[in-house]
């Protein structure tokens, strides 16, 4: 297959833990820039505008991952679908799910942007997001959705480039877009104070550089994944094994979302200084669960390409280093932001009443984000090995069901904030305990039929 070696790598030989270093650091990277770029949205208009602002940016977090998710979860499809081809070296694969994925992303991205522009307003009212909030709340969405089909082809984009081992290119293109991102947010606030629409702008414009950089990539690569715009076409063959892998773990990062979006109504019951608090906290939180993602990333990557080139037994330890990594990488993490919050905390609010629901947050949900290592790795190896379907299930129930259980129970007898945030840790706790489970019976099961398999031929 004709890859460059500088930008990728080959994940079927060699030590593992470096290789998985590699490719997992510069994704948890991109992530946590990609959030911090996005933070600077709330920590402009928390300073320079007003809480109002700050929580108006804040209530759109849970939503705008709700419209999205979906999405998000095709372009995995896409990543272990490619990563299994690369395994196989099936180039002429390879190259129509490239060009199948690419035309997916522009197609969703435009579905998502005039769908969310017409069920912008009842959704936050549905949410129950406070009158001195919605119209700005509204605003902000409004402008941020215009983007969507960018931030599509940079997920899908990345997705591919991810595919081939290559986690570092995305990451610069998020530096180049997330400086434009910091600079164009300072400008449109303090100077012309354009309020939430300047931060909703400076966002549109950072996800148009951030794609247009892995498109270019993408145009100039070598075969088998480079991009021909005349090449663009949906092939039936691709787009089923996408969606196989895909929609089950887009409609799970839309179950979530829901539950996060119920949360988020909940958290709204509360006022004003709780939204702004909470979202405040919840930027740390993202850090942390980045490393958890990466790692699970790398599971789905490694795994996929280990199966897709019949190397088994690697396949497991690929589980194990993932796994480790995931929870010293992320309790290190954590452990940073909740020792130091009064620091991190007052980046983002003066306001000493935004400040304690912060701190509620951070120190009940942050201390333990490691737990969701357990059920995002198991999860991810499921997925490298094709099954798709169970961890969607098993996260639904734990971090779905489970919650709006606790919110339309628990929450309306003791109507307390800290009650609220102890579901994410008992809902962690179960899920992965589950999810684990499920994790060794599929592997036991399809890695077992596999190698007896081999072993006929």
């Amino acid at each position: 297959m004709k890859r460059s070696n500088k930008n990728t790598m080959d994940m079927t030989k060699g030590i593992l833990w470096d290789k998985i270093l590699i490719f997992a650091l510069p994704l948890a990277a991109s992530s946590i820039l990609q959030q911090l770029f996005n933070s600077v949205d709330t920590a402009v208009v928390g300073k320079f505008a007003s809480s109002q602002a700050l929580a108006a940016v804040g209530s759109n977090s849970s939503l705008i991952s709700l419209m999205i998710n979906l999405f998000i979860g095709i372009s995995l499809g896409s990543n272990v679908v490619i990563a299994h081809y690369i395994g196989q070296k099936a180039e002429k694969s390879i190259h129509a799910a490239v060009h199948t994925a690419v035309l997916v992303a522009v197609a969703s991205g435009f579905f998502v942007m005039i769908g969310g522009q017409i069920i912008a307003r009842p959704v936050l009212l549905l949410m129950g997001t406070p009158a001195d909030v919605i119209d700005l709340a509204v605003l902000y969405l409004r402008i941020y959705l215009l983007g969507m089909p960018f931030i599509m082809l940079y997920d899908f984009g990345s997705s591919i480039l991810r595919s081939t081992g290559d986690s570092r290119r995305p990451l610069y293109a998020l530096i180049v877009a997330g400086i434009v991102n910091t600079i164009l947010n300072l400008v449109l606030v303090i100077v012309f104070h354009l309020g939430v629409a300047g931060v909703g702008i400076a966002t549109v414009i950072s996800n148009i550089v951030s794609s247009g950089i892995v498109i270019g990539i993408l145009l100039h690569e070598q075969e088998p994944i480079r991009l021909e715009w005349k090449k663009l076409a949906i092939s039936s063959r691709e787009l089923k094994k996408i969606l196989v892998i895909g929609i089950p773990a887009g409609l799970q990062g839309m179950m979530f979302s829901i539950a996060n979006v119920c949360i988020q109504s909940a958290i709204n019951s509360f006022g004003s200084n709780a939204i702004a608090g909470s979202a405040a906290a919840l930027n740390f939180e993202f850090f942390s669960y980045f490393m958890v993602n990466a790692f699970a990333q790398a599971a789905v990557t490694f795994t996929s390409q280990n199966y897709g080139a019949g190397q088994y037994k690697r396949c497991n330890k690929v589980f194990y280093v993932s796994m480790i990594f995931s929870l010293l990488f992320c309790g290190l993490l954590s452990a940073v932001f909740v020792l130091e919050r009064d620091f991190f905390l007052h980046l983002y609010t003066n306001d000493a009443a935004v400040y304690a629901f912060a701190v509620q947050r951070i120190t009940i949900a942050t201390t333990l984000e490691l737990l969701t290592s357990v059920y995002e790795i198991s999860a991810g190896a499921m997925r490298g090995m094709g099954h798709s379907l169970v961890p969607a299930v098993i996260t639904c129930i734990g971090s779905c069901v489970l919650r709006l259980i606790w919110i339309s129970t628990v929450c309306r007898v003791y109507h307390d904030f800290r009650v609220l945030m102890i579901i994410y840790p008992i809902s962690w706790v179960i899920t992965g305990v589950v999810m684990m489970i499920a994790y060794h019976i599929v592997r036991n099961r399809t890695l077992g039929e596999k190698c007896q398999t081999k072993v006929v031929e």
